[in-house]
């Protein structure tokens, strides 16, 4: 990547180790949380990191190619682990790096080419445990979750609109349709996305929304979609901008 970008990208990674050395003191409050969140329906597994900052950030360097940037919901059960600490390395992630790696023409390997973030870094087995934190949790935890989608936003969106102008053609796939609704877990995040963009609608074009990866909602969503005629990457850029239409508006 250009020296441009790279500057944006390490400003960026600086920017969410920072959101993430700020939720540490209610690391032991939201292990314990989520801990008793997951109990009702998820097999019991080792909690280790309550908050997730995504070590591959650490490894991507100014000779790396990035060209896409991929928004998940937030750290789940194999992401906080002490071996990994990297964003979409479970379920989700392997259907994601499969689809790219077997469709090679749109000349993307997900774990090379692509910078993954979060719309929190705060854990949770399933990403709708985080109502139960925010319901029994208490101000403090409920402000945590929300100031970190609030952050997390408008550092991802800084650094798609800096990469963008200086030059590097990098598209931004927002998963997770649902959450993204009026009531969703991340409706504040959708609204602070949508406000760095509102004087730069040419980066807003770039924006792309679908449905998650996890249970193969993405690729189900994709072939229902898609016509037998059309090209697999014009499919997606159509399909994401109706997507964004409905979450967004515009």
């Amino acid at each position: 990547m250009n020296p441009e970008s790279y500057r944006a990208l390490c400003a960026y990674r600086d920017e969410v180790k920072a959101i993430c050395e700020e939720l540490t003191p209610l690391s032991p409050k939201l292990k314990s949380l989520a801990s008793e969140a997951s109990k009702t329906d998820t097999p019991e597994y080792p909690l280790e990191h309550p908050v997730v900052y995504n070590r591959d950030y650490d490894t991507i360097a100014q000779e790396s190619s990035i060209r896409l940037i991929v928004i998940g919901d937030n750290p789940g059960k194999e992401e906080q682990m002490e071996k990994n600490c990297r964003y979409l390395v479970g379920q989700s992630g392997r259907v994601a790096e499969g689809f790219f790696r077997r469709n090679s023409e749109l000349g993307i390997d997900f774990r090379a080419n692509t910078l993954i973030t979060n719309k929190t870094p705060i854990h949770t087995a399933k990403t709708a445990h985080l109502k139960k934190l925010i319901q029994n949790g208490g101000q403090d935890i409920q402000n945590a979750i929300e100031t970190s989608q609030r952050e997390m936003a408008q550092a991802t969106a800084r650094l798609h609109r800096q990469m963008l102008a200086s030059g590097e053609a990098v598209q931004l796939f927002l998963v997770g349709y649902a959450e993204l609704k009026p009531k969703g877990i991340f409706s504040l995040y959708r609204d602070t996305l949508a406000s760095c963009y509102e004087e730069d609608k040419e980066a807003w074009n770039h924006v792309l929304v679908f449905q998650h990866f996890s249970m193969n909602r993405f690729l189900v969503d994709l072939k229902q979609n898609r016509t037998p005629e059309e090209q697999l990457e014009a499919a997606i850029t159509r399909l994401g901008t109706r997507h964004r239409q409905e979450i967004f508006g515009c």
